[in-house]
Formats: C-alpha cells, sequence, structure tokens
C-alpha cells in the first residue's frame, strides 16, 4: 500500500495540472489571457492550454446583450414629470478592451445608459418625446455607441419601451385629443355643407335653363312624400308651377 501512494500523488497532481491547464470555451466565448499579469492576447473558440499558477483565464461573451435600462426620473424641457424606460442592444467587439480599459463593462453600460436616458429626454418636450420616438432612439443609440466604442463595446440599437405619464396629465392629453376630434368634425361637416350648397348652386342653375325641370322635381319630392303611408298629404302648388302649362294650352289653342 505505502509503494502506491506516492503514484496516487502523481496521479492527483497531473489531475489538477489537466484540470487547471485545460480549457474549452464556446463558439461565442473568447478567453483573454493574463501570464504574470500581463494580457498576451484573447485567444478561442475551441480548446486552450493554460500554464498552472502562471496563467489566468478571463471568459468574455461576444453575444448580442440585451439589456433593460431601469425607469429613469425624467423633466422634460417643457417640466413635465414623466418615468422613462428603455431597452440596450449591445455586443462586445474587443474583448482585450472589455476586460482592460473598464472593470466590469456590464455595469458600467448599465450606468451610462441610465444617466445618457435622462440626460437626452431632457432636451425634449412632452410632445415630441411622444410622437418623434424615433429620433430619441437614434440619438441615444449615437450617444452610448461613442462613450462606450473605447471599451470594444458595439451599441446596436437602443429603444424607448414605455413613458409612464402622471394622472393628471394624462387627462389633460385625453381633453385635447377629445377636443381635437371634436374640431375635425365641425370641420368636416363645415366642408360638407359647403360643397352641397355649391352643389344646390349648380343645380338651380342647370334648372333654370329648363322650367319644366323644376316641376318634375316638385312631383318627385311628392313621390317620396306619398311612399310615407300617409292618409293625408297636404301640399302647396305655386302658381308658377302652371305657368308652363298654361302656355302649352295656349299655343295649342292656337294652333
Amino acid at each position: 500500500m505505502q509503494e502506491l501512494m506516492p503514484l496516487m500523488v502523481i496521479v492527483i497532481l497531473a489531475i489538477m495540472f489537466i484540470s487547471s491547464a485545460i480549457k474549452v470555451l464556446n463558439e461565442y466565448e473568447r478567453g483573454v489571457i493574463f501570464r504574470l499579469g500581463r494580457v498576451i492576447g484573447a485567444k478561442g473558440p475551441g480548446l486552450i492550454i493554460l500554464i498552472p499558477v502562471v496563467d489566468r483565464m478571463v471568459r468574455v461573451d461576444m453575444r448580442t446583450i440585451t439589456m433593460d435600462v431601469p425607469p429613469q426620473d425624467v423633466i422634460t424641457r417643457d417640466n413635465v414629470s414623466l418615468k422613462v424606460n428603455a431597452v440596450v442592444y449591445f455586443r462586445v467587439l474587443d474583448a482585450n478592451a472589455a476586460v482592460i480599459k473598464v472593470e466590469n463593462y456590464l455595469y458600467a453600460t448599465s450606468q451610462l445608459a441610465q444617466t445618457t436616458l435622462r440626460s437626452v429626454c431632457g432636451q425634449f418636450e412632452l410632445d415630441e418625446i411622444l410622437s418623434v420616438r424615433e429620433k430619441i432612439n437614434l440619438n441615444l443609440q449615437e450617444i452610448l455607441d461613442r462613450s462606450t466604442d473605447a471599451w470594444g463595446i458595439k451599441v446596436s440599437h437602443v429603444e424607448v419601451k414605455q413613458i409612464d405619464l402622471p394622472e393628471e396629465m394624462k387627462r389633460a392629453i385625453a381633453k385635447q385629443a377629445e377636443a381635437e376630434r371634436e374640431r375635425r368634425s365641425k370641420v368636416i361637416a363645415a366642408e360638407g355643407e359647403f360643397q352641397a350648397a355649391q352643389k344646390l348652386i349648380e343645380a338651380a342653375a342647370l334648372m333654370a335653363t329648363e322650367p319644366i325641370s323644376l316641376q318634375l322635381r316638385y312631383l318627385q319630392t311628392l313621390t317620396h312624400v306619398a311612399a310615407e303611408n300617409n292618409s293625408t298629404t297636404l301640399f302647396p302648388i305655386p302658381i308658377d308651377l302652371l305657368t308652363p302649362f298654361l302656355k302649352m294650352a295656349q299655343k295649342s289653342d292656337g294652333a
């Protein structure tokens, strides 16, 4: 048994050496290697062999990361208080810079996104924040991408997710929208009346060329009135309506 003890020790040390020296990185991972405190480069994916005790590896995920920006208290340019949250999409392009240039690139990006969201939204009025959200997204993406470039990070997209308004502001916006819809309905009704008046003028001018058309129109109106199942229908007969018939009778008598 005593003869096997050295062999067991050697086997255990070999296993420990292999486990600490051999690392496997996935396709989306890179390993930043520190040798005696100095960076010798990023390696991976695949099998990585390290020198125990001398080398140390930091794993970096190279996939696109989705980060929620918690709701931020924002005061707009027209002094309206609201809460705004967003989502940031970014990925690491340079693993060495992400490890060396910043202590924790995830935390740093999150804090930068929060402060940038408050700063950018504070430059717009409330109506602009609600209507030109795409412009705000582009401004946020540009500022974050420029600020995180030194960390080896690429911000690909930023989206403002939700805007929480105070209750009194929601009521004010609802009243404004209702007033706008009422204004539009009145404008549409007035335009309809104006077009109808124009058509009536054109119809009157056309009927003036042929007096008999006025009589036909009058008789057509009586037909519609009679279709209402009325037992008694009273209608006046203007003398002007009888004038064409009188003239026709005079012509026939003269003939």
